[in-house]
């Protein structure tokens, strides 16, 4: 098992989960980030520090999905180590509905 960021994560981007990470294992795209799914040890102590709950087990129903976006954009996307700006309007995007298909990116992010 490995844990996977899912949609909610879009155009939220809290990013607390990057300050409890032991193996640094967040990738940062423009508006989400994801996790290397090989990196990830299951430590599980990212999931509840996501005040949007994007961070779900894989065995999770629809996380399939989720699992091979993160494996796909943590090969080309920087490593993050340490929280960044929350964006301004993230508390704007917490309940919208097809995040992914409307407004996913593809573009990296800043990293660190």
């Amino acid at each position: 098992m490995t844990y996977v960021v899912n949609d909610a994560c879009i155009k939220c981007k809290f990013m607390d989960c990057v300050e409890v990470c032991p193996v640094d294992c967040f990738y940062e795209g423009e508006n989400m980030l994801v996790i290397h799914p090989d990196e990830c040890i299951d430590c599980g102590v990212c999931e509840p520090e996501c005040p949007v709950e994007a961070i779900r087990p894989d065995t999770d129903e629809g996380s399939d999905k989720y699992l091979e976006v993160n494996r796909k954009y943590a090969e080309t996307w920087p490593n993050i180590t340490r929280k960044g700006e929350t964006p301004a309007d993230a508390d704007d995007w917490r309940d919208k509905e097809n995040k992914f298909e409307e407004h996913f990116s593809e573009n990296p992010g800043q990293g660190n």
